[in-house]
């Protein structure tokens, strides 16, 4: 056994550089702190242009390189440009984090609002996964996707359109996981729950100022979940730095929740 490598050099990620989009808060921040912690350098996306400054600046903390881009995830030109931008040092890690989650009843969802929601959750992540393999060749690398329970389990109302584009994310990384993997690529895709972040926030204060019954939904979300409460950004950071890192070496194609154990529920 003693030539079993050490667990703290099984988690580190000293040596890497990571691209994670919707960095500048919630979960893409969380996921951000603890690869930085891990001795990974930063490349950040987003468009929030103050907040991103605002992480950087704590990430800097680590002693690690923190570069920042402004990219709008719907405008795949933007995309493009940002891999031209990343080619001279490129990702050994990409985690697909952007997302948006509008509340919409789905028989009053327009073509414009179904498309934004599909190229930002869905299609940018298509993109991204593909600038990543393209430019990374057999060298290989590690892509990790940021689903949804939704996917699994519909759950809230008005939100079919993003049960559709993160069940989308779901299947992608599947089929990426087989076609990739004898290239050296390993891909994975978390599945978070109910997890309390500033956009999810913000979203539900949003909807309790017009829809009481939702409250309803709300209670009954918690019932359901055997832990009786929710998730926090950091508890998802920490599943996700155990997914890119070499401790889950032979995690390949898989979908893990973090979720409280909602979907087992």
């Amino acid at each position: 056994m003693t030539s079993l490598p050490p667990l703290n050099q099984l988690i580190s990620l000293k040596g890497k550089r990571a691209l994670i989009t919707g960095a500048a808060a919630g979960l893409g921040k969380a996921i951000a702190y603890r690869f930085a912690e891990a001795g990974a350098d930063l490349d950040l996306i987003d468009v929030d242009a103050v907040n991103l400054s605002k992480a950087k600046e704590e990430l800097l903390v680590f002693s690690v390189d923190v570069n920042t881009h402004l990219v709008d995830m719907s405008d795949k030109d933007q995309i493009d440009d940002l891999w031209s931008q990343v080619q001279t040092a490129s990702p050994d890690i990409l985690v697909n984090n952007a997302g948006i989650y509008p509340f919409r009843h789905f028989v009053h969802a327009d073509e414009a609002f179904y498309r934004q929601v599909m190229e930002v959750n869905l299609f940018s992540v298509y993109w991204m996964c593909q600038h990543m393999i393209l430019q990374r060749g057999k060298r290989g690398g590690v892509i990790l996707n940021i689903g949804s329970i939704e996917a699994v389990l519909p759950f809230k109302e008005d939100l079919a359109h993003y049960s559709v584009s993160k069940a989308g994310v779901i299947a992608l990384t599947r089929a990426l996981a087989k076609e990739h993997a004898r290239r050296g690529f390993r891909v994975n895709a978390l599945v978070p729950g109910g997890i309390v972040t500033s956009g999810t926030l913000a979203a539900a204060k949003q909807i309790f100022r017009f829809r009481f019954d939702v409250l309803k939904t709300a209670f009954q979300f918690q019932q359901r979940l055997p832990i009786r409460r929710p998730g926090q950004p950091d508890e998802v950071a920490r599943m996700a730095l155990v997914l890119v890192s070499d401790f889950s070496s032979y995690v390949h194609g898989a979908t893990i929740p973090v979720d409280g154990g909602f979907l087992s529920a």
